[in-house]
């Protein structure tokens, strides 16, 4: 008797699938142009970028693109390293400007005028990072709340700081 029940159970499920219509995939046609993909990784450590905006970083490239970087550490190891990153295909041009977020207030700054945070109890994406500010107020008022080694302007962001930040 149950074997009989659960035929009919099956029967009747069966019978209520229907069968879908095959729908077709509209499929574009090749046109020759390779559509430029938004950017998904920090083109340096490979982190999703939409996971830390508060940290993002850009640069110009002179061809006219934007490449967005997770942090200050990631972008600046890139600028600072460009012919590596044009020999192996990794950059697709020369970077013209660099640009960083206010760590407090998230406005856009030419990151050559900013001032960074060395040492700080703040831990970027990738580790230890530098904390961008456009103005030392601003990171002067970070230093109170988290804590801050040195205040840095650009000029004082070099290739040893970055690997000591990558240890």
């Amino acid at each position: 008797m149950k074997k009989i029940v659960l035929y009919l159970c099956l029967g009747v499920v069966l019978m209520a699938e229907q069968a879908q219509p095959f729908k077709e995939n509209k499929v574009q046609p090749f046109t020759g142009k390779i559509m430029q993909l938004e950017q998904k990784l920090d083109p340096m450590f490979s982190i999703p970028l939409d996971k830390y905006p508060k940290w993002h970083c850009e640069a110009i490239l002179k061809n006219g693109h934007k490449a967005t970087f997770i942090s200050v550490k990631s972008m600046m190891q890139v600028y600072l390293h460009q012919e590596y990153f044009l020999k192996h295909n990794l950059l697709e041009d020369e970077i013209e400007k660099i640009y960083i977020k206010d760590y407090l207030t998230g406005e856009k700054a030419d990151a050559k005028q900013a001032v960074y945070v060395f040492g700080s109890r703040v831990i970027g994406p990738h580790g230890d990072d530098l904390i961008p500010f456009a103005s030392e107020v601003n990171a002067k008022l970070f230093m109170l709340k988290n804590g801050g080694t040195k205040q840095l302007p650009y000029a004082k962001i070099t290739v040893g700081l970055l690997r000591y930040l990558d240890m």
